[in-house]
């Protein structure tokens, strides 16, 4: 990993990536987490040549807030970068960035964005943001740049800024990673004592209530803004003892609790509400009834700590993903939950067979990438729903179905040498795509999580031991009547597999930061699915 600290030796080692090659961009005010590392690791597995920048902007800091002592762990920093195989550190001072004694020009996007939310409490904030990220994207120029969804005000306005200035780079937003207890992750969390961390579960908490009631129906705005502010009233918070009027937005300015509290001799730990509002996702315009989607999104004072969070609402039917080892009864508990849901099952794994079979089918070798990615340029793959539960879809390749030929052991051996090919993900990632846009589905594969639907509503990482695997292929294989076929062999293959798809340079096999693990060794078909459903009802 290179590290520079000068524009000029950034300029001079981007200049030196060839253009075949796609830059990857993540931008942080360092002090990096699980959270900062979920969006390197996509931009490693998505792109080929990543830049990291760490760089505190002063410019997004307004007065009285944490400038000063926001934590630089750069040492910490640089090791984690690293590890995750960060191919560009930049790591500029104050000066570097902002030279000139003569004011910086600042970039202003639309006031109906940045007078919002966050907005409101923090003047000049969101100008900052956008100065410093259109200054860093002019610099960098990447293909990519990643961004957390937690900062949901802040991927907006992005958004809206590259494509109105016409920048020419995707602003890729990235789930909200959280802890075990819900909470959202952030540098600022290193603020709060273990008791405050406890304490500031009630975010998500409160957000997840609401989100409950807009699972069973509840579409005024209002009515699921009341459910958070009840939460920030209920007894186990010191709001309550307080008496303190939520229907009104606080701001620390208008009330500061440590005296207004500490005064009633209350709990220590005071929690101020300073907002909480629906908004719609890309304009972050108010909104009174959910009629597609919304986000729902709060501000809140832990003790000193100013948290942020959100979850987005959305009417249309989720996204499960099924990620994990082939093996794990992925196809079979995905098709069946497919059809006691009445979503599309969308078959992941056929589709990279049938590129497989077309490959060999045209006596290609299969690790000619340059020949292969000739082929599936214009491919027209098809999978078309079947009443048979045994056959998991029908499978079609320029109108020929080939349904039974990619499940032979001929096709099997060479997939993962296919799909591991950047010509061939990106096709049938592209493809599997336009079937989740509309939602209500059930797909799986091995990176259905973390690359193709990493906004997916619910993920599930299924797993098994390679024993339990092996002994289920054995079976099915000799329900297809194949003959002569050791099961010590079928481990070997399955062992060897998956350490090709762990390792491979693009969309690795691995369970995304906010899955469920199920381990189906012990498990019926019947059993996973009954958990996954369960889990449904928190999404």
């Amino acid at each position: 990993m290179l590290i520079v600290t000068s524009i000029s030796e950034l300029q001079r080692e981007i200049s030196r990536v060839s253009p075949s090659q796609k830059i990857g961009f993540v931008p942080t005010m360092g002090a990096l987490h699980s959270g900062h590392e979920s969006l390197i690791q996509r931009a490693v597995t998505e792109t080929d040549f990543v830049v990291v920048s760490i760089f505190v902007n002063p410019l997004q800091f307004g007065k009285n807030e944490d400038l000063d002592q926001y934590p630089r762990p750069l040492e910490q920093d640089k090791a984690i970068c690293k590890q995750l195989g960060v191919k560009l550190l930049f790591t500029p001072s104050v000066t570097e960035i902002y030279p000139s004694e003569e004011e910086t020009t600042i970039v202003n996007p639309p006031t109906a964005m940045t007078s919002v939310l966050c907005g409101k409490y923090r003047q000049g904030h969101f100008q900052g943001v956008a100065t410093i990220v259109t200054k860093l994207f002019n610099l960098v120029r990447p293909n990519v740049a990643y961004f957390g969804q937690k900062d949901a005000q802040q991927v907006a306005i992005i958004q809206k800024m590259t494509k109105d200035l016409n920048i020419p780079v995707k602003v890729q937003s990235c789930p909200v990673i959280r802890e075990k207890s819900g909470l959202a992750l952030s540098s600022r969390n290193q603020y709060l004592s273990s008791e405050e961390k406890e304490k500031a579960t009630l975010l998500y908490r409160s957000l997840s209530k609401a989100q409950r009631a807009f699972q069973e129906g509840q579409r005024d705005c209002q009515k699921l803004l009341q459910i958070v502010k009840e939460e920030f009233r209920s007894p186990q918070t010191p709001l309550n003892k307080g008496g303190l009027n939520l229907d009104n937005s606080l701001n620390k300015e208008s009330l500061n609790l440590n005296d207004s509290l500490n005064k009633k001799g209350l709990n220590d730990i005071n929690i101020q509400l300073q907002y909480v509002e629906i908004v719609e996702p890309k304009t972050l315009q108010p909104l009174t009834e959910i009629s597609d989607s919304a986000l729902i999104a709060i501000a809140a004072y832990i003790g000193n700590t100013r948290l942020i969070d959100n979850v987005i609402l959305t009417v249309t039917k989720p996204i499960i993903a099924l990620d994990g080892p082939a093996g794990a009864g992925k196809s079979t508990v995905s098709r069946r939950l497919a059809r006691e849901l009445g979503y599309v099952y969308l078959d992941t794994g056929a589709m990279y067979r049938a590129i497989t079979w077309l490959v060999m089918e045209n006596n290609i070798n299969v690790e000619d990438e340059e020949s292969i990615a000739s082929l599936v340029a214009n491919v027209q793959l098809e999978l078309l729903p079947s009443d048979n539960l045994q056959i998991p879809v029908t499978v079609k390749i320029n109108g020929q179905d080939i349904t039974k030929e990619i499940r032979t052991p001929r096709v099997t051996n060479q997939v993962s040498k296919v799909a591991a090919q950047s010509a061939v993900r990106e096709k049938m990632v592209a493809l599997q795509q336009e079937y989740g846009a509309k939602g209500g589905i059930v797909a799986e594969g091995r990176d259905i999580g973390t690359n193709v639907f990493p906004h997916a509503q619910l993920k599930i990482f299924l797993t098994a031991t390679p024993q339990a695997r092996a002994k289920r292929r054995l079976i099915d294989l000799q329900n297809q009547g194949e003959s002569n076929i050791d099961l010590d062999t079928l481990i070997k293959e399955i062992e060897e597999r998956d350490y090709l798809d762990s390792t491979r340079a693009i969309a690795p096999l691995k369970k995304a930061e906010d899955a469920i693990e199920l381990i189906t060794d012990n498990l019926t078909i019947d059993q996973v699915i009954e958990k996954i459903k369960s889990y449904l009802i928190l999404v």
